[in-house]
């Protein structure tokens, strides 16, 4: 068992420095398990907080750096409006560029967070339908697990404008790609029945609960196989959780959030379009629901400028890379250490509760789904909504619950996972907490049925 999941090593202070398109950073030391929890210092210390996934984390050294940032705006709005916005949005859309390893600059723009993201590319399908481009009946295909704000704007706007929602069941728990593979091949052929052509696929990249890897990259080569239109991946929890490469992945739009897994604050998320892909050229039909002065600009330039709020989040993706650049490997050792310590975890909970993983660690990042005790009776969502909420109240642990329904047949099977993550503040005791949380409850006969609504 490791003592402390940090994992970090510290080394003398270099003199190197790292290039970011002309910009010269220079390293810091790595970073101490003190240094780290000094950086964390402000997160409720009362709390084992193994849900980074939620609402991610964001250290003291960038919050100081995102302070200035609001000062300078503050002290005097007309100069920084005219003189540094613009071009602080832009160091912020390169370094992202980079990170994601796209060709050119313009196919990144900034916005609030993946749902504003999805949004955008729904709105762009919503259009499509509306002025005859796409026939009435023709469809949009997306995961069963997909996160509930997209099943929401799929509603809002693909619906309601005459497209055909097509979801893929997926298994849960999950034992392979293969499975996941077989069934959206199954979907995708529902969709393209009595002619009908399928538009565009929303594919996860993770999906949020139950949390399982994707495998984006085949999923998004059988699109182009069947002749799918488009492909929009919907990664809210990908950069700094798991593998991003836009040309290897290949979508047409991609999204995720950096105030969960990549240390920025909320909110901040990048939406990546491919210059070249069908039907919009560098993404000129694609617009920012909010709009403001810069319409008609390009989705970057649009995205940069909603009007007058609080921009801070999105400039200070510098200071992220400079943060992740101390650990060990940067934001691939992180995420290395993350997916390592948080299986580990995992399996010492379903060892000590006798139940299993949602899934194979290959298809975990840095979440995995852990079983509960079936004797805990979770029977529905609202059961598992509540014995979260008990968790918090009464143990001091911030752990999501998911409800995952018997099928026909089943009986006395596992009913309830949780999803735990693993950020670089965790320690094992936080596990512990929760491991004997549970054990407590098996212990007292404890039911879900005895918590009130």
């Amino acid at each position: 068992m490791v003592k402390s999941l940090f994992l970090i090593s510290r080394i003398p202070m270099s003199s190197t420095t790292i290039h970011h398109n002309g910009s010269h950073i220079p390293k810091k030391p790595k970073l101490s398990s003190l240094e780290i929890e000094s950086e964390f210092g402000h997160h409720d210390s009362s709390v084992a907080r193994i849900n980074n996934g939620s609402f991610g984390c964001c250290p003291a050294s960038i919050l100081s750096a995102q302070r200035r940032w609001q000062l300078q705006y503050l002290r005097q709005p007309d100069h920084f409006y005219f003189n540094d916005l613009k071009s602080a949005v832009l160091q912020s859309r390169t370094l992202i560029k980079d990170l994601v390893n796209a060709d050119h600059v313009d196919e990144i723009s900034i916005v609030d967070n993946a749902t504003t993201a999805a949004a955008i590319v729904l709105q762009h399908t919503a259009w499509n339908f509306r002025e005859g481009k796409f026939q009435k009946g023709d469809v949009v295909l997306m995961l069963h697990y997909a996160y509930g704000a997209v099943k929401k704007s799929m509603e809002a706007y693909v619906t309601r404008a005459g497209g055909n929602v097509v979801e893929v069941p997926l298994p849960f728990p999950v034992n392979s790609n293969d499975e996941i593979v077989s069934e959206f091949r199954k979907a995708l052929e529902r969709g393209k029945s009595n002619g009908n052509r399928v538009r565009l696929a929303v594919i996860d990249h993770v999906t949020s609960m139950p949390c399982v890897v994707i495998p984006v990259k085949e999923l998004i080569q059988i699109c182009r196989e069947e002749g799918v239109d488009q492909v929009f991946v919907d990664a809210a929890h990908s950069i700094g959780c798991t593998d991003v490469d836009m040309k290897e992945i290949g979508a047409d739009f991609y999204t995720s959030n950096l105030h969960k897994w990549f240390f920025c604050p909320p909110s901040i998320a990048f939406l990546y379009t491919r210059r070249n892909f069908k039907g919009t050229g560098s993404g000129s039909d694609l617009h920012h629901p909010v709009v403001s002065h810069e319409y008609g600009n390009g989705l970057a330039v649009e995205s940069a400028w909603i009007g007058t709020r609080d921009y801070s989040a999105q400039l200070v993706v510098p200071a992220a890379v400079e943060f992740v650049n101390r650990f060990e490997g940067g934001i691939e050792g992180i995420k290395k250490r993350n997916h390592e310590a948080v299986v580990e975890m995992g399996e010492m909970l379903v060892k000590a509760w006798g139940t299993r993983l949602g899934s194979p660690p290959h298809m975990c990042a840095s979440m995995v789904m852990v079983g509960l005790p079936a004797c805990l009776g979770i029977e529905s969502d609202s059961d598992a909504l509540k014995l979260r909420t008990h968790f918090r109240d009464t143990f001091g642990v911030e752990v999501p619950i998911y409800y995952r329904p018997p099928k026909e047949g089943e009986v006395g099977v596992v009913t309830g996972y949780a999803r735990i993550s693993h950020q670089v503040y965790n320690k094992v005791d936080d596990y512990y907490k929760f491991r004997d949380a549970v054990n407590q409850l098996v212990q007292n006969g404890f039911t879900c049925a005895v918590l009130s609504d």
